[in-house]
């Protein structure tokens, strides 16, 4: 299998957009941190990709031993995608991407598509630096959070190491916290905290346990 073509650079920013530089890996990346997908389930989640596209970018990322292929024993019986542990690397690159990007998120185009979980990624360093039952940001704050909107549900865990997030409901979440995607751009591009969208009631958290009294602000 040839090689993609490289910038041939001996610069470790070249070599990393050798590797993800071309258009839809990222994406698919992003895609693949909330777990395992199945191509179609990635075909579904990434409007405006080919198929033919698609699977290129799979086999160049498996080469690259950023994502790993596998077959699921029955009954699922289905082959899904998963990222390396060099995959999973790139979440602060493309928190630190949302991060710059979302500013853009402003004025929404009436061609734009739009999944609950594309949300997760900006909120992930948002809700990670939520203070701890100590005070410290982000320190002894674990457990599940789930998070609704009216396009659909997602989950962020925190705990010890980066938190991680799942597409869909989570089963018997620690707290769960309903709003708008406006609210979501407002809370990830910093113009809005956690407790000021409780306090307005842009954001309902419901919940008993210590995770659910935080995010409450209690």
């Amino acid at each position: 299998m040839s090689r993609r073509r490289s910038y041939d650079q001996y610069c470790a920013t070249a070599r990393a957009l050798d590797a993800v530089g071309d258009r839809w890996t990222l994406l698919i990346v992003r895609e693949l941190l909330a777990g395992p997908r199945r191509y179609t389930d990635l075909h579904a989640d990434l409007p405006g990709v080919s198929t033919d596209v698609l699977a290129s970018r799979l086999r160049d990322m498996e080469r690259d031993e950023l994502a790993t292929r596998r077959r699921l024993p029955p009954p699922a019986a289905a082959n899904v995608y998963e990222l390396t542990e060099r995959g999973r690397g790139l979440l602060p690159v493309l928190t630190a991407l949302a991060e710059w990007g979302a500013p853009a998120l402003e004025d929404r185009r009436p061609t734009d598509a739009v999944r609950a979980h594309w949300f997760a990624v900006p909120l992930l360093p948002v809700l990670d630096g939520l203070p701890g039952p100590d005070g410290v940001a982000g320190y002894g704050l674990e457990g599940v959070v789930e998070i609704r909107l009216d396009e659909g549900a997602f989950h962020i865990r925190l705990g010890e190491g980066d938190p991680v997030y799942g597409d869909g409901p989570a089963e018997s979440p620690d707290a769960r916290l309903v709003l708008d995607a406006d609210t979501c751009r407002a809370l990830s591009g910093g113009a809005l905290t956690v407790g000021d969208g409780v306090r307005d009631g842009r954001i309902e958290v419901s919940g008993e346990g210590a995770l659910a009294k935080v995010l409450r602000g209690e």
